[in-house]
């Protein structure tokens, strides 16, 4: 019975956890939240874990109150979305166990707001139409406005105004080319518009198409791709680190809606509007690539530092996709899951740092040393290995099969130096950040602020993830490989939608 419905779990659990964080729960309410937040972050994992083994045999559909696709609104696990639901899983479960210690108290409902923001995320990659992957951006649109200004301050309140009109602004792009594709299909399922838009030619292909590039625009904003980028850096580095390590995974949301609506309704096979906006992913993802090492190597925060390191990683990523090949999709998901846990990881590294230094706090200037110095200069260490993507972690592996990914002489000449670069930049950046922070300290006594070392362990498993990332990467990647393929040969999805939807009862 639970295996019918395993499907809207992964929503059913934060919804529910978040209702239930509202209560009222006596003198100490927090400590009743806190409990009901980490069951709800580790049944995630055992859900998320259960949708992979299930998906293998093809994509589980589940259609509410009992309406099929496409008139009803539909779940769709396949793969790529069981995948990303376990990734989004694994990284939310040490980063609200890092926050139980204390940053929780900062702000009110945080607890609460985390659950919901994990409801938004998880929906927008297990809805199987547009429409209601609107109303999911919403939902996490709506709970990140107010985690963004966790524990207040005006320079909290700045970067949130601008990530709130830029959000604003393409919630109304997605709507209008929601309209534009319902108007020339007459239907907002994936799989069905993917039917249809194969089908069209003259104006109605033009059409369409439009609308296509319409939600490019407004998933190239979630993702944080050139020109839309700069909202991102200030709005990362200005957050607490444990938002900022949450906020790890959602650029990774713009990036999946690329992958799913641009190879399913937009895709080799798709008529007139085969490839829309391939060669835009291909420039744009360069440009975002060469943006943000030129802001690494310009940034004097390590918060911003590692924010750009995200719109790098953004760049990669796109970049490689847009070369539509099982092989750089392959590339693409393997780096992400990668970049996704370092990135988080680096973020709660700094947060500690910055709290342990004292008023130079994560500014890349020399300083005292802190209560934790080496445990915190081993652990900056090894993620700045891992991120710059040098050997044995998975970046390294992540960064091979992008270059790997690269075939024709033109991708190679474009691909090729700025990846290398990029890497070189952020290796110099990283190496200055570490010798001024944690070799090149005053003398004297080091600090007397510690953090609890339950906040140690929690970036701990962030980095173990990476471990295992890099010893289990053959299985990985070869498992990715088929998830690759199903991406790429779509048909399987559209006819489990279309054709093979099980209804509630």
């Amino acid at each position: 019975m639970l295996t019918k419905h395993l499907v809207i779990l992964p929503l059913l659990i934060p919804m529910l956890a978040a209702l239930l964080q509202l209560l009222p729960w006596g003198e100490n309410p927090q400590r009743y939240r806190r409990a009901i937040g980490m069951t709800s972050c580790s049944l995630l994992i055992v859900v998320a874990i259960a949708l992979i083994q299930q998906s293998n045999a093809g994509p589980l559909v589940y259609a509410l109150g009992s309406w099929e696709a496409p008139y009803g609104i539909v779940l769709v696990a396949d793969g790529l979305s069981s995948l990303m639901v376990l990734l989004t899983s694994i990284l939310a479960l040490p980063v609200l166990w890092y926050a139980c210690y204390g940053e929780d108290n900062l702000g009110s409902h945080f607890q609460a707001l985390f659950q919901f923001q994990l409801l938004g995320i998880l929906g927008a990659f297990l809805t199987g139409d547009l429409f209601n992957l609107f109303v999911f951006f919403e939902i996490l649109l709506i709970s990140s406005y107010a985690l963004l200004m966790h524990g207040g301050g005006k320079q909290k309140l700045r970067a949130c105004l601008h990530y709130v009109l830029l959000n604003l602004t393409g919630s109304a792009i997605f709507l209008i080319s929601l309209g534009v594709l319902y108007g020339i299909t007459g239907t907002l399922n994936m799989a069905d518009l993917a039917v249809k838009i194969a089908a069209l030619t003259g104006d109605d292909a033009s059409i369409a198409r439009a609308g296509g590039l319409l939600l490019l625009i407004v998933f190239a904003l979630k993702a944080a791709l050139l020109p839309l980028y700069f909202w991102l850096p200030q709005a990362y580095a200005m957050t607490t680190g444990t938002v900022a390590a949450l906020f790890a995974i959602m650029t990774k949301v713009g990036i999946y809606a690329i992958i799913r609506v641009f190879t399913l309704m937009f895709g080799d096979d798709s008529g007139a509007a085969a490839l829309l906006g391939y060669d835009w992913l291909w420039w744009l993802g360069l440009g975002t690539l060469a943006i943000g090492g030129i802001g690494v190597m310009g940034s004097r925060d390590l918060r911003l530092v590692i924010s750009y390191l995200v719109v790098i990683s953004v760049g990669t990523m796109l970049t490689t996709f847009s070369m539509n090949t099982e092989r750089s999709i392959t590339a693409v998901m393997y780096y992400m899951l990668h970049s996704t846990l370092i990135t988080a990881a680096l973020f709660l590294i700094v947060d500690v740092v910055a709290k342990q230094r004292g008023k130079t706090a994560s500014r890349i200037v020399k300083g005292r040393k802190m209560a934790q110095h080496a445990t915190l200069g081993i652990m900056f260490f090894v993620a700045a290995i891992a991120i710059i993507g040098m050997p044995p972690f998975s970046g390294f592996i992540g960064k091979l099969f992008i270059l790997e990914a690269a075939r024709t002489g033109a991708q190679v000449a474009l691909l090729w130096p700025l990846v290398l670069g990029s890497t070189f930049l952020v290796m110099v950046s990283l190496s200055r950040a570490g010798s001024r922070m944690f070799w090149h300290t005053f003398e004297g006594k080091p600090g007397d602020v510690t953090n609890p070392p339950s906040q140690l362990v929690a970036i701990g498993l962030l980095l173990a993830a990476i471990v295992a990332l890099t010893l289990f990467a053959n299985s990985i990647s070869g498992f990715i490989e088929g998830i690759a393929y199903d991406v790429m040969h779509p048909s399987t999805y559209i006819e489990a939608v279309l054709g093979g939807s099980q209804p509630y009862e």
